[in-house]
C-alpha cells in the first residue's frame, strides 16, 4: 500500500500542531464509531462489566520500575505506580502523587506538597520518606538501571549513579512527611516530565526488603497507583484490578485490566477483531489498508514522539574508526520505499535524529537534499573508499527483536544495501527480552561482543530534544553503540545546565549536527502510533506519548 506524500506532510503538520498545543476544538477523542451505536440510548450508559483488555506487544521485561525498559514495560506500570507528576489524556504534565510544588527563583529547588490521601495498595501512606528512598533506589549502581540518566539534572546524580557518592548525598530531601524538596544541579526545563518516568517512581521499600528480586511478583508487589498487580503468566497475560487505596479511585471506572503480550502483530489483530480485546498495542502494516477500508472508526493513526533508527556497534570492526562505510549503508537506504511501501502508515522519513518538539528545530544530514540517486551514488562512492567492493563486499548481520514490521523492514534494507552496494546480510530475530541481553553483552574492555547492527526506537521520555540527545550521550546506559565522542557530551552538558531556551537549543542542534556526521545510528524514519480500538471504550485520547492510562477510560453498554 502507497500513502500519498501528501498524507505524510498533513501527519507531519497534525504533529507539529499537537506539540504546540494547537488542539483547535478537537479535544483528539477516538474510540466512538459514527455509525454504531454503543452505551444506550444516549450513547453514555456504562457495561456493567468494567473490563479491559489490552494488546501489549512483547512480554514486558521487567516490573520494577527502576529495571525495566521498553514500551510494553511502562504501559503496565502506568497503571500500577504513580510519580510525583503524571499525564493528561491530551500528554499534558499534571499533578500525581503531588497535588502542588514550588520552583525557587533561580529555577534550581523544588518543593512538591504530597497528597495527604496518598496511599499504597496495602493502606500505608505514600510519604516524601518513600520517594528518597526509591530516588536513591533508581540510581543506585546495585540497582543495575539503565535509566540513571534521566535523572542526571538532579544534584549530585551522576556521581551517585557513577559509585563516587553516595545515595545519601543525592539533591533529594524530605522536608517532613508530605512535603519533598529536589535540588536541582542546574535549571531544567523540562524537569516535571522527568517526574512521571519509570525512574522516578516511588517503590514500596518493605515489600522490596522482604523480598528481593521477588518483590514484583503477584501478592508482593505493593503499587501506589490505580491498580494492583494480583496476576502474572509470562508469555499468557497479567491481571491488574482497581487499587481501593488509590487516592483518586472514586474517579476510576475500569475495574479490571488484563495486559496480554503477543509479538506477533498479526495474531494480536486477530484477537481483536474476534472480540478478545478492546485495545491493541499496533497494527501490523500490511493490516492498515484493510483497517482502513473495513475499520476506520476503530483505527487511529496519530503522530507519536519516537525516532526508528538501526544502532551501528562502534567498539569493534567493520564500524569503528570507518565513517565512510557507515554514511555508505545510511545513503544506500530509501527511506521513501520504507516509509511508503513497508511501513505504510504516514511514517516521516528521518534524516536528522530529533522528531519535531517543544522549543526546538531539528536538523538534518547534508544528503537530505539530494535525490535518492545522487544518494546512492555517494554511497558507492563511501563504499570503496571504505576498502570494499564486489569482489570483496562486506558482511555483516542486523539484529531485530520478534515483529513482523521489523522483519520487513529488515529485508528491505538488506535487498538494498545488496542491490546499491553489494553488502552481504544475514538477519537475526530474537525474542524482546533475549534481544535487549544480546545487545548490551560487552567485554571487560567495553567492547560490544554480539552485534553488529541492531534495530532501535526510540520514544520520548518527555517532551524536549534532551530525550534524544542524551541517549547518545557516553554516559547513557541506553548507548549501545559504544558512541563516545568529547564534544557531543560537552554540548549536552552546557545544554543541560543553560536556562535561556534559544541558547540551549543552539547547544542541542550542534550536538545533533555531530551525531548526524559521525553516525553511530542510522535514523530511518520518526514513528506515529498504529492502533485499533472498540467503539465502546470511552476516554482514549491521542498524544504524542501515546501513553494511555487505564484509570482515564471506560467501557460503554454494548
Amino acid at each position: 500500500m502507497r500513502i500519498k506524500k501528501g498524507h505524510r506532510l498533513k501527519l507531519l503538520l497534525v504533529a507539529v500542531a499537537l506539540i504546540l498545543g494547537a488542539c483547535g476544538g478537537n479535544d483528539g477523542s477516538v474510540g466512538t464509531a459514527g455509525s454504531l451505536m454503543v452505551g444506550g440510548v444516549n450513547g453514555d450508559e456504562l457495561a456493567e462489566a468494567q473490563v479491559m483488555r489490552r494488546g501489549n506487544g512483547a512480554e514486558p521485561q521487567s516490573l520494577d520500575p527502576h529495571r525495566a525498559e521498553g514500551v510494553p514495560s511502562g504501559n503496565i506500570q502506568r497503571d500500577l505506580f504513580e510519580g510525583l507528576t503524571i499525564e493528561a489524556p491530551n500528554g499534558d504534565v499534571i499533578p500525581g502523587v503531588a497535588e502542588s510544588w514550588r520552583i525557587s527563583e533561580d529555577g534550581r529547588i523544588y518543593v512538591f506538597q504530597l497528597r495527604a490521601n496518598a496511599r499504597w495498595s496495602n493502606g500505608d501512606p505514600v510519604t516524601a520518606h518513600d520517594f528518597v528512598y526509591s530516588f536513591r533506589r533508581s540510581l543506585d549502581p546495585e540497582t543495575l538501571s539503565r535509566y540513571t540518566f534521566i535523572l542526571a539534572p538532579i544534584l549530585n546524580a551522576e556521581a551517585v549513579a557513577s559509585g563516587t557518592m553516595p545515595p545519601a548525598e543525592l539533591g533529594v530531601r524530605a522536608l517532613d512527611d508530605h512535603r519533598l524538596e529536589i535540588t536541582l544541579r542546574s535549571v531544567t526545563p523540562y524537569f516535571l516530565g522527568v517526574l512521571n518516568h519509570s525512574a522516578s517512581y516511588p517503590v514500596h521499600r518493605g515489600s522490596v526488603e522482604a523480598h528481593g528480586n521477588r518483590w514484583t511478583r503477584p501478592g508482593n508487589l505493593v503499587s501506589n497507583g490505580a491498580y494492583l498487580l494480583v496476576e502474572r503468566f509470562p508469555e499468557s497475560h497479567i491481571k491488574i484490578v482497581r487499587n481501593p487505596y488509590y487516592w483518586d479511585n472514586d474517579s476510576t471506572v475500569i475495574d479490571e485490566v488484563w495486559y496480554y503480550p503477543t509479538e506477533d502483530s498479526a495474531s494480536e489483530l486477530r484477537r481483536y477483531r474476534a472480540g478478545e480485546l478492546e485495545l491493541t498495542s499496533t497494527v501490523p502494516s500490511k493490516q492498515i489498508g484493510w483497517a482502513q477500508e473495513n475499520l476506520p472508526d476503530q483505527l487511529v493513526i496519530a503522530p507519536y514522539l519516537g525516532t526508528y533508527y538501526y544502532g551501528i556497534n562502534l567498539t569493534k570492526p567493520p564500524f569503528a574508526d570507518n565513517p565512510a562505510l557507515r554514511r555508505a549503508l545510511t545513503l544506500a537506504i530509501d527511506r521513501e520505499i520504507i516509509t511508503e511501501e513497508i511501513a505504510g502508515a504516514g511514517q516521516i522519513p528521518a534524516f536528522g535524529w530529533v522528531p519535531p518538539v517543544i522549543n526546538y528545530t531539528g536538523q538534518q544530514m547534508p544528503e537530505a537534499a539530494w535525490t535518492q540517486a545522487e544518494r546512492e551514488e555517494e554511497a558507492r562512492r563511501l563504499y570503496l573508499e571504505a576498502g570494499y567492493s564486489d569482489e570483496d563486499p562486506l558482511r555483516l548481520e542486523v539484529l531485530y527483536n520478534t515483529l513482523e514490521d521489523h522483519r520487513r523492514i529488515a529485508a528491505g534494507i538488506a535487498s538494498m544495501w545488496k542491490s546499491i552496494l553489494g553488502v552481504e546480510t544475514s538477519l537475526l530475530n530474537q525474542e524482546w527480552r533475549v534481544f535487549l541481553d544480546t545487545k548490551r553483552k560487552k567485554d571487560e574492555m567495553n567492547v560490544y561482543t554480539e552485534t553488529e547492527v541492531f534495530r532501535g526506537g526510540w520514544i520520548g521520555d518527555y517532551n524536549d530534544a534532551f530525550t534524544f540527545s542524551e541517549l547518545m550521550h557516553s554516559g547513557s546506559g541506553l548507548n549501545d553503540s559504544g558512541y563516545i565522542n568529547p564534544d557531543y557530551d560537552l554540548l549536552l552538558e552546557l545544554a543541560s545546565k543553560e536556562g535561556d531556551l534559544k541558547k540551549r537549543a543552539e547547544y542541542l542542534q550542534e550536538a545533533e549536527i555531530i551525531l548526524l556526521k559521525d553516525l553511530p545510528i542510522i535514523p530511518l524514519y520518526f514513528y506515529v502510533s498504529t492502533y485499533m480500538v472498540k467503539p465502546w471504550v470511552k476516554g482514549l485520547t491521542t498524544n504524542i506519548m501515546n501513553h494511555h492510562y487505564s484509570k482515564n477510560l471506560q467501557i460503554l453498554s454494548h
